[in-house]
């Protein structure tokens, strides 16, 4: 798929990788949305700026359907039919499973996968009346591998690449691809939470010794949206670290 302007949602996109994936298609010419709970800060904005372009934003809680609903109706509104799809929008709250509560699992469960699927479903059905889009679902080594202490996250993220696998199967016959990356240590706000400790007990497991960048995630990101000849796929990142 050409990127040049084609309508480009990214949840999640006022920080961290969403925000490297939105920069990434914006500086491809694509019209890109925006998206978080509250409004993007001045700094962010001005990263599009500086680079002479304005995103359209859009708020709104991705677990209410509702919320999606009026999202997509303002897209829709301003853009007309969204052609590229990236689910990055997600949370946490980690703690073991012997003390994790009921609410604890089902809030992450309901970001991060049924989020994805509020979000993703009436785009879906779109898309196959227009028999073309791609959609390219973030999910985690975690739910590849499994994590101590990240039961609703892992159980999320391993959702979501059954989800893919799914949806991939039913739009291929109408032209719509969907993968998935799977990120593994990225260095973002959260990582950068981490004691120096930890992070140096990770590096060393890891074979590049490393953390990614963001910005190495939204270049997978744009491939995924370019190659018409991947779909079903989950694409690993994470410096060979579940070899």
């Amino acid at each position: 798929m050409q990127i040049k302007d084609q309508v480009v949602l990214v949840t999640g996109s006022t920080r961290g990788i969403g925000l490297a994936v939105a920069r990434a298609f914006a500086a491809a010419g694509a019209k890109v949305v925006l998206h978080g709970r509250s409004q993007p800060s001045t700094d962010v904005l001005a990263l599009f700026t500086a680079a002479d372009y304005q995103p359209f934003v859009v708020t709104g809680d991705i677990s209410d359907v509702d919320s999606v609903a009026n999202i997509l109706k303002q897209i829709h509104e301003k853009l007309g039919d969204i052609n590229i799809l990236i689910n990055n929008a997600g949370i946490t709250d980690d703690m073991l499973a012997m003390g994790m509560t009921p609410a604890s699992f089902h809030q992450v469960i309901a970001v991060n996968l049924e989020g994805t699927f509020n979000v993703t479903q009436p785009i879906f059905k779109r898309m196959l009346k227009l028999r073309a889009g791609v959609i390219v679902n973030l999910s985690s080594v975690v739910g590849l591998t499994g994590n101590i202490g990240q039961a609703n996250y892992a159980a999320s993220k391993a959702g979501i690449i059954g989800l893919t696998k799914t949806l991939a199967q039913e739009g291929a016959m109408r032209g719509i691809r969907v993968n998935a990356i799977a990120p593994g240590m990225i260095a973002t706000d959260m990582t950068g939470a981490l004691t120096e400790k930890v992070r140096d007990e990770i590096i060393s497991k890891i074979p590049l010794k490393r953390f990614g960048l963001p910005s190495e995630i939204a270049q997978t990101a744009l491939f995924l949206a370019q190659n018409d000849y991947i779909t079903s796929q989950t694409i690993v990142v994470d410096g060979g670290l579940i070899n």
